[in-house]
């Protein structure tokens, strides 16, 4: 299974929880599409877009169980990124882990996390 992520404030996520599905944060829903990260982006992703910030989780998504909503588009650095055009189901949701803040002021990624 390959999963991909999204870094998620807590108080969002819980939401998505209790309406049973995930449409976005702001950026998402101006953008038109749910960005995630793969494992080798999720840490930029966080250090570019979420800096300093406490309260977020990681949200680990299997990436087969998105279908044909699910597309791999350029984007930073030239990047291919994976960009959802859905809301996220929570049945592909495999975990979600809180994204502490480290001592060296950057987020501490789970361990289960790629």
């Amino acid at each position: 299974m390959t999963l991909i992520y999204k870094i998620v404030p807590e108080e969002l996520w819980r939401a998505a929880e209790r309406a049973g599905s995930f449409a976005g944060a702001s950026i998402d829903l101006t953008d038109g599409f749910i960005h995630l990260s793969t494992a080798d982006q999720m840490r930029e992703t966080a250090a570019k877009h979420f800096a300093g910030q406490t309260g977020l989780l990681l949200v680990a998504v299997d990436e087969a169980s998105l279908g044909d909503a699910l597309r791999y588009e350029i984007s930073r650095g030239g990047q291919p990124f994976p960009h959802l055009y859905a809301p996220l189901a929570l049945t592909s949701v495999v975990f979600v882990e809180p994204l502490p803040l480290g001592a060296d002021g950057l987020h501490v990624f789970p361990e289960r996390a790629a």
